[in-house]
C-alpha cells in the first residue's frame, strides 16, 4: 500500500532510511529537522509504502509554499529530494510505484517538471550519486529523469595545515594596502547577508541568517573590507547543521576577482576551522569546471563524490500538452 504521511511515522522512516542506504544513514532527529519540518513540507506529499503494517520506503515531493527569493514560488516546479526502499523489498516495483504517486501529487498540483534533488532550503544530498546507487539511477531514467548538470563534493584533511607561506605574504601586503579580515560586526551582517542574496544565491542569505539567529559564532565567518570598510566577499563555515567541519557558503564579488582574496579568505577560514577543532573542510555542492571549483582543486581538496542532478516533464494526466 502506498499512502501519505502519518504522525508516528517518522522513526521507522529513518530506520528503513538506514537499511536502505547504509553509506548515507540518517537518524529520526535529522530526518525531523531536515524534512518533516521543512517550511514547505507538505503530509500528504510524502508517499509511504506499507506491507504488513512495516514501512518499507518513501519518496518525499515537494513545492514551494514559501517562496525563496520575494513571491516567486516556482509554480512550474518540484523537487523529490529522497526516496528509498528498503534492501528486503528492493526489486518488486514499489521504487517506481513510489515515484509515479510522488511524481502524481506534483502534477495534481499543477507542477510541469520535477527535479531530483537540487531542492532548497533542505537537501540531504544535492543530486543522485549514480556510482554509489545505479539501479536508483536507472529507474530514475526509465521514469524520464535526464541530467540537468553534474555538481561534485570536495574533501581536504585539515592535519598539519598551515597557512602557506606565499598566501601569508598577500594577506601581509593586503592589509598594508588598507583591506582588513575579521569577522563581521552585528551591523555588518545585514550588509553581508544583502550581497550573499543579491549578488550570489538567495538560500545563502537565509542560511547565514538562519545560522547567525541559530546561535552560529561571528567567528565563523571571515569577512574581506576594501580600505572604505565595505564588504568584497566573505566565507564561513558551520553554517549548516552547526557542523564546524563543513565550509561554506564562499563568495567574491564580481569586481574583486583576481584579486587574490577568494584564496585569502578560503584559507583564513581553513585556519579557524583548524582552531575551532576540525579536522576536515568538506562541502558538498560545486561545479568541477567553475572558479570557485578550481581554487578548492588548487587548494588541497579532493572530489569524494559526483551528483548528478536530474529534470523530468510532467505531462497533464491525460499525456497531452
Amino acid at each position: 500500500m502506498i499512502r501519505s504521511f502519518q504522525v508516528g511515522d517518522g522513526p521507522a522512516l529513518a530506520a528503513a532510511w538506514t537499511a536502505a542506504a547504509p553509506a548515507d544513514p540518517i537518524g529520526y532527529q535529522r530526518l525531523r529537522d531536515l524534512f518533516l519540518l521543512d517550511r514547505n513540507f507538505d503530509p500528504a506529499g510524502l508517499q509511504v509504502a506499507v506491507i504488513n503494517d512495516q514501512i518499507v520506503g518513501a519518496a518525499l515531493a515537494i513545492r514551494r509554499l514559501i517562496a525563496v527569493d520575494a513571491d516567486d514560488l516556482e509554480p512550474a516546479s518540484g523537487w523529490i529530494p529522497f526516496f528509498f526502499v528498503h534492501p528486503d523489498h528492493q526489486g518488486q516495483g514499489i521504487g517506481r510505484e513510489l515515484l509515479t504517486a510522488a511524481t502524481d501529487w506534483l502534477r495534481s498540483h499543477g507542477r510541469t517538471e520535477v527535479f531530483f534533488s537540487s531542492y532548497t532550503p533542505n537537501y540531504f544530498l544535492p543530486g543522485l550519486d549514480a556510482a554509489r546507487y545505479p539501479a536508483a539511477a536507472k529507474l530514475l531514467a526509465g521514469l524520464g529523469f535526464a541530467k540537468q548538470y553534474d555538481a561534485v563534493a570536495m574533501d581536504r584533511s585539515l592535519v598539519g595545515y598551515a597557512i602557506p607561506d606565499d598566501v601569508r605574504k598577500r594577506i601581509d601586503a593586503l592589509i598594508a594596502d588598507g583591506y582588513t579580515f575579521g569577522a563581521p560586526s552585528g551591523d555588518e551582517l545585514t550588509e553581508l547577508i544583502s550581497i550573499a542574496g543579491g549578488e550570489f544565491n538567495p538560500d545563502w542569505s537565509r542560511a547565514i541568517r538562519e545560522g547567525v539567529v541559530s546561535g552560529l559564532p561571528l567567528e565563523r565567518i571571515v569577512v574581506a573590507r576594501e580600505p572604505g570598510g565595505r564588504i568584497l566577499g566573505w566565507a564561513m563555515h558551520g553554517t549548516y547543521e552547526s557542523v564546524i567541519d563543513r565550509f561554506g557558503p564562499f563568495g567574491v564579488l564580481p569586481a574583486s576577482r583576481g584579486t587574490g582574496l577568494g584564496k585569502v579568505l578560503l584559507h583564513l577560514t581553513l585556519e579557524r576551522m583548524v582552531a575551532a577543532g576540525a579536522h576536515s573542510a568538506w562541502f558538498l555542492w560545486t561545479g568541477e569546471k567553475s572558479a570557485a571549483g578550481q581554487l578548492y582543486l588548487k587548494t588541497g581538496f579532493d572530489i569524494t563524490r559526483t551528483f548528478t542532478i536530474l529534470r523530468a516533464q510532467l505531462l497533464p494526466a491525460d499525456g497531452k500538452e
